[in-house]
């Protein structure tokens, strides 16, 4: 059975993000016999005349003991470094292999990992959820509604350190408060962006917070927030492409587990969350 035009909608906004089919056109990016990546063919050329630890076969394979190098080379290639490192692994779960600046991962194709908190507050007549507008001068979808908190996990960092320190900076959330946050699962997906190749893994927490926090954007990444009744954001998010992309995945999990899409729907969106249908 179809689903209806509402849920179609959801299942829209899962499949755009599943967009990159790997390794298609381009070459796995072997640390020494690990794999961390994947990169153009024009790409991996470029980066081989930048230095003599890269080899070029099927693959292209960096010496593991050149590995710290990664950023001098992404930089001599023309990336847009952005001055934070992230962790280099195999599998999100493997051990570190070196650290790459996060504004080189598309390139790379190498892991990136990240988490997102819904902001939740229990009223009388239903939930609601806190929703940020990103700023207009944001490089990466200005202007797009957001989660409470969202953010990278820089090198070193645990995705709940991460929710902490991006809990400050972003929302001006109380450590105490933000240490309330509960994890609900994670979930992957590969994505072909303007900036590159995604290759996401999202921590998705819930924290229910009193009904007098007012989150304030302390940071400038988003304009302002506000709390709107959790149909409301079901009904923007199926009529509407106003959510960031990757806001869309964790908002559609949300539903899911509050009951808003259930039986067959809820099957389908999880299954498409999952990487489980086409």
């Amino acid at each position: 059975m179809a689903p209806d035009p509402g849920i179609e909608k959801l299942l829209f906004h899962i499949r755009a993000c599943q967009t990159a089919c790997l390794p298609g056109a381009r070459l796995g990016f072997w640390l020494g016999e690990r794999q961390v990546g994947y990169v153009r063919p024009e790409f991996a050329a470029k980066l081989a005349g930048f230095s003599s630890d890269i080899t070029l076969t099927d693959r292209m394979t960096l010496a593991p003991e050149a590995a710290g190098t990664l950023n001098q080379i992404a930089a001599a290639a023309g990336c847009r470094l952005r001055g934070e490192d992230f962790d280099v692994r195999e599998t999100v779960d493997g051990p570190v292999l070196a650290v790459l600046d996060r504004g080189a991962l598309p390139d790379f194709g190498v892991i990136g990992v990240g988490v997102h908190v819904n902001g939740l507050v229990r009223r009388p007549e239903g939930w609601h959820l806190w929703i940020g507008k990103r700023a207009a001068d944001k490089k990466l979808d200005p202007g797009k509604l957001d989660n409470l908190v969202g953010g990278g996990v820089a090198a070193g960092h645990t995705p709940f350190e991460t929710l902490l320190k991006e809990g400050a900076e972003e929302a001006m959330l109380p450590a105490a408060l933000a240490a309330k946050a509960e994890l609900k699962g994670r979930f992957a997906y590969n994505m072909e962006r303007p900036e590159g190749l995604r290759r996401d893994m999202l921590y998705v927490y819930d924290l229910v917070l009193p009904e007098d926090f007012v989150p304030y954007p302390a940071d400038g990444e988003v304009e302002h927030f506000s709390l709107w009744p959790l149909i409301r954001v079901f009904e923007t998010m199926r009529d509407t492409n106003e959510f960031k992309f990757n806001v869309n995945l964790v908002l559609i999990d949300l539903f899911i587990r509050f009951g808003l899409a259930h039986g067959e729907d809820a099957a389908m969106l999880r299954a498409a969350l999952l990487g489980q249908n086409s």
